[in-house]
């Protein structure tokens, strides 16, 4: 409680859902994204639960932006208790067709902007002897993706660095972890799994594409917004002290099969 956690892609999805879930435990958010709009309306659902919201708008591809809306906040909101890495955005293409804009893109955004955050947070982390990171990732940073290869090598790397800030933060009283979930029911997902292009590349019928990617998990379900939230605020406690360096997968069971 009193906490002050930042959450990138808050405006919604899995970003929302970990920033409502600290806002039931007390937390105060700042939340942050490129849509504005619906940033509001998550800013109204956290300020039911009484706590303080303070929205940022912004493209984290922009590195410079990135670190001048950090400041500005910092000046503004005080220092950040908690790092939500949790922006990202995928590229569907195959690897002899993709991009180099779409690729930096990507890596901007999924990785770039995640350490630039973690690098100005560290800072107040550090000196106060108390703090979270947690990296948002996926199962694709580890079992790979056909066609996003550009999100898969993001994740991985994103995975890459968790461990090594973990134990330069760890004697400072600072964690930082990664979470890895499978298909996640969020809107990015499921426009995926309808994009036309991602499932020609994959030999997948648009009507079907759903309900193969719900049964390919031996749960045979999409993991909840939800439930990556609670985890989100279980790291977050001090329940969680000695949990540092790892990346968690929460997949139903996907990695398995």
């Amino acid at each position: 409680m009193g906490k002050t956690a930042l959450v990138t892609g808050a405006s919604r999805g899995i970003g929302r859902a970990i920033a409502l879930s600290l806002a039931a435990r007390g937390a105060n958010l700042i939340i942050w994204s490129r849509q504005e709009l619906p940033l509001h309306s998550v800013k109204q659902e956290i300020e039911n639960y009484g706590s303080i919201c303070n929205v940022v708008v912004g493209d984290l591809a922009n590195n410079h932006e990135t670190e001048t809306k950090f400041a500005k906040m910092r000046a503004s909101f005080g220092k950040v208790d908690v790092l939500i890495n949790n922006a990202g955005t995928i590229q569907i293409a195959a690897s002899d067709n993709a991009s180099e804009e779409g690729w930096n893109q990507v890596m901007s955004v999924n990785l770039g902007a995640a350490l630039t955050l973690c690098q100005l947070a560290l800072k107040d982390m550090t000196a106060s002897g108390w703090g979270r990171i947690i990296n948002i990732s996926s199962i694709s940073g580890s079992m790979g993706e056909a066609f996003a290869i550009a999100y898969a090598v993001s994740k991985a790397a994103l995975n890459g660095v968790t461990s090594p800030l973990a134990v330069q933060a760890a004697k400072f009283g600072v964690t930082v972890n990664a979470i890895c979930p499978g298909w996640v029911e969020t809107e990015m997902a499921i426009n995926q799994l309808k994009n036309d292009n991602w499932c020609k590349l994959n030999g997948i019928d648009p009507d079907d594409s759903i309900e193969i990617a719900r049964f390919s998990s031996p749960q045979e379900r999409f993991i909840q917004p939800a439930e990556i939230g609670e985890l989100v605020s279980f790291l977050c406690s001090n329940r969680a002290n000695s949990i540092t360096g790892q990346c968690l997968t929460v997949c139903g069971g996907l990695s398995l099969s």
